[in-house]
């Protein structure tokens, strides 16, 4: 069962606006009785702002009231019709040092199968640096008779869906390219 977006908040709204019982609101949020019962008395979330769940679209007002005729029904979250949020990472996400060492190898192969792909993209996708992979297209990078082209999404370096929109974009971008240059 999915949550409110701010259980607490939504707990304290639901407790000093309406008669539902300390069960079907520990329910409803996902939060203990007890701390239902402690919100109600003063003891906690005595600083929060009550949420009113009613503004988001995750009850109706007719829920509430079938809910506060009957003590022992559960309230149900109405669905919403947003899009729910992806998640999405903080930065640069960290290589352990065992991956690090197949990143010119994946250069390789990016270059040899998708040439249309420009260094900062490679960049991107692969979370390497510009130096390394010019030193790996010009065949002067310090283990280059080591390198063997082997596909990143095996390696683990990035996804199918990461790279075929790297190659969807760089190809755009080309055909652009191809439309200006020929007028």
């Amino acid at each position: 069962m999915s949550l409110p977006i701010m259980p607490k908040a939504t707990a304290v709204w639901l407790v000093e606006n309406t008669a539902l019982t300390f069960d079907q609101i520990a329910d409803f949020t996902g939060m203990h009785e007890l701390e239902i019962q402690a919100i109600a008395d003063g003891e906690v979330a005595s600083g929060i702002v009550g949420e009113n769940p009613l503004t988001n679209g995750e009850l109706t007002s007719d829920e509430i009231k079938r809910c506060e005729e009957k003590p022992n029904s559960k309230l149900k979250i109405s669905k919403s019709n947003l899009p729910k949020p992806k998640i999405r990472s903080k930065g640069a996400r960290y290589t352990p040092v065992s991956k690090r060492q197949e990143r010119p190898d994946a250069i390789s192969w990016i270059l040899k199968n998708h040439p249309e792909l420009s260094e900062a993209q490679i960049c991107r996708l692969l979370r390497t640096t510009k130096q390394t992979v010019i030193s790996v297209k010009d065949k002067t990078h310090w283990n280059a008779q080591n390198i063997n082209p082997q596909n990143p999404v095996i390696l683990g370096l990035c996804n199918e869906a990461e790279l075929q929109k790297a190659v969807s974009k760089a190809n755009k971008k080309k055909k652009k390219l191809e439309e200006i240059e020929s007028k």
